[in-house]
């Protein structure tokens, strides 16, 4: 893997840990039902404390000024999420952790948002792993709908390379902390 894209010593650092801790080769069946020779185990990464640091340091140096909270949808955005704000206040700034239910609760706390969001909030919507964002958009049209306003999506690794249009087309800034490629494989690979 000496072929490896430059990248800033922050996602450099992510990449390592990642390919240490989080990638996994051999066969697998991924969730899309498609076969590939790699896996991503990203809570390997996200749920280590060295790890979700290293997530950190890649996430808050391109965070918009104006964020408030940050989530996404349960599992895979919980630990990239509550790690980010985690750190984020030990170093001065202020975040609301929440995650978006896969189904609405109808006793206790309703709906399907889970934590701090407040209506109003501008809100990074994360991810640990997307391949191809359906994900990530339940959980855009979740917020929205609870009266946040999305200003940014970002996930740990892109292995896909179909958020990015989608992010697009819905007018939200869009931005991985690594790709596919920046672990050595091609998109959908």
């Amino acid at each position: 893997m000496s072929d490896l894209p430059q990248l800033d010593p922050a996602r450099s650092a992510l990449r390592h840990h990642v390919l240490t801790h989080s990638l996994k080769t051999g066969s697998f069946t991924l969730k899309s039902g498609r076969a590939s020779s790699w896996f991503l185990d990203a809570k390997q990464t996200s749920c280590r404390a060295d790890g979700i640091i290293l997530v950190a340091d890649v996430a808050l140096s391109f965070f918009p000024s104006t964020v408030t909270a940050i989530g996404g949808l349960t599992m895979g955005a919980d630990p990239v999420a509550y790690g980010i704000a985690a750190v984020a206040a030990t170093r001065g700034l202020s975040l609301r952790s929440f995650s978006v239910r896969k189904e609405a609760k109808d006793h206790g706390v309703t709906g399907r948002i889970a934590g701090a969001l407040q209506v109003g909030d501008k809100v990074v919507i994360t991810e640990d792993t997307v391949t191809r964002g359906t994900s990530i958009f339940e959980a855009v049209d979740a917020v929205q709908a609870f009266g946040a306003e999305v200003v940014l999506i970002t996930v740990m690794v892109d292995r896909g390379g179909t958020c990015a249009e989608m992010a697009r087309q819905a007018g939200i800034s869009y931005i991985p902390m690594l790709t596919a490629p920046d672990l050595g494989y091609e998109f959908g690979s």
